[in-house]
């Protein structure tokens, strides 16, 4: 859904939660040391690779995030402007999440703004708070598409500063308050908040209200489903992303078997987004 479709960022998310039962974001996080046999040393193996992901899981995700860097470490941009294409003509019920963590000021942040929302077609994208408003503002522009703001991010080192406190309050809360009650101009915004933190999950719940939260660091990074879903799920038992990249994309033990990768992948992403489903009802 692009936008002369009418049809929001929060509002497809919304109907993505509803019609697909899933709070479950795959991340497209490419490795081209990982890649199945069959798929290595091939010019077009990223696009491959990816498009099976996303056909065998498309109808068990709340959205798809790929991961930038993967593709530009790889010269891969214009694959991923493919990618993104196809999730936008082949399943436009599913948001694309472009995980691209931008953060600078004026000119240059219009000109990533364009970048996400105009070269790749993005319905959203994820920023960096750091700079302040003027450096998430070109984002804040395009009224229906998201800006997904980091606040209590998922790796150990983010509580270097996100815990920094201010008139006795951690920093990653005052982000999640700024966003909730200044930035959120249209409506359109979510934050960042780790599943390896579920206390701090729940208290940025308890700040934002229904505001959306894309959720890394279940599968390979070891957040506890359990304890995600509980921290910040919404009342109606929606309100959040809970994203998994690698479990998910190298499910195969052994790939020697690539080409099951697609198959092993479902299962993988079938089987998380029923352990999600278990706890938030």
């Amino acid at each position: 859904m692009t936008k002369d479709s009418g049809v929001t960022f929060i509002e497809q998310l919304a109907g993505a939660w509803r019609t697909n039962d899933s709070l479950l974001c795959v991340g497209l996080d490419p490795d081209s040391a990982k890649m199945p046999p069959h798929l290595q040393g091939q010019s077009d193996a990223i696009t491959r690779f990816c498009k099976a992901i996303i056909d065998a899981t498309a109808d068990l995700v709340c959205a798809f995030k790929p991961q930038i860097a993967y593709f530009a470490a790889l010269r891969a941009e214009e694959q991923l402007e493919e990618i993104c294409r196809y999730v936008r003509d082949t399943y436009p019920q599913i948001p694309v999440i472009l995980d691209a963590k931008r953060g600078d000021i004026g000119a240059t942040a219009e000109q990533y703004a364009r970048e996400a929302f105009e070269r790749y077609g993005a319905n959203a994208v994820t920023v960096n708070p750091y700079m302040g408003f003027d450096s998430v503002a070109p984002y804040l522009e395009r009224a229906d598409r998201g800006t997904i703001v980091l606040c209590r991010t998922s790796n150990p080192g983010g509580s270097d500063l996100q815990f920094l406190e201010s008139q006795g309050t951690p920093l990653y809360l005052h982000v999640a308050r700024m966003v909730a009650e200044r930035w959120n101009t249209n409506g359109q915004c979510a934050l960042v908040v780790g599943a390896t933190f579920p206390q701090e999950l729940a208290r940025v719940r308890e700040q934002v209200g229904d505001m959306p939260l894309l959720v890394p660091g279940i599968g390979a990074q070891g957040g506890d489903i359990d304890a995600t879903v509980a921290a910040g799920r919404t009342v109606d038992g929606t309100g959040m992303m809970i994203s998994s990249s690698r479990a998910i994309l190298y499910a195969t033990p052994d790939q020697a078997i690539g080409e099951d990768f697609a198959r092993a992948a479902r299962r993988v992403a079938r089987d998380t987004r029923d352990a999600i489903n278990a706890v938030r009802r």
